[in-house]
């Protein structure tokens, strides 16, 4: 392990999100790294061949879900001492975005959640595993009980 300068822990509001959390605070802590956090609202195709209608969520669907996930990663912030300048919160593909926002930001660490998915989820592939194989930067996928 290296000796981390920039954490980017990658927020989801599930349950057992407070592990994941926790790990990015003392990897933070040990390595006296800055810690920056993001969450990423996943766009929604809508489709429906019985009435022609074939595209992405309502733009007012869009706003209110990012608008929900701001005020919670902002307080989760302000719980943890992070600045809003280092608080992001994007649409898109979440392997693509944390990636992206990483690049951008010299991240020498993702912090993520997994749920460890077997079966057809694991075909379809996980934030976790999208994220290991893109980043080019370390990354830490913290186990996660989904029992």
């Amino acid at each position: 392990m290296g000796n981390y300068k920039h954490i980017l822990l990658a927020v989801d509001f599930f349950e057992q999100a407070q592990s994941v959390i926790d790990r990015a605070i003392a990897l933070a802590n040990i390595n006296q790294a800055s810690l920056s956090l993001i969450h990423i609202v996943e766009m929604i195709h809508l489709a429906d061949s019985e009435y022609g209608f074939d595209g992405i969520m309502d733009a007012d669907i869009s706003n209110e879900m990012i608008a929900a996930a701001k005020i919670k990663l902002t307080r989760i912030g302000k719980e943890l001492g992070v600045e809003q300048d280092r608080i992001w919160i994007e649409m898109g593909s979440p392997k693509l975005e944390i990636n992206r926002i990483a690049e951008e930001n010299q991240v020498d660490l993702i912090v993520v959640g997994s749920h460890g998915r077997h079966g057809l989820q694991l075909l379809l592939g996980s934030t976790a595993n999208g994220v290991l194989r893109h980043a080019k930067c370390d990354v830490l996928a913290v186990s996660l009980n989904d029992h």
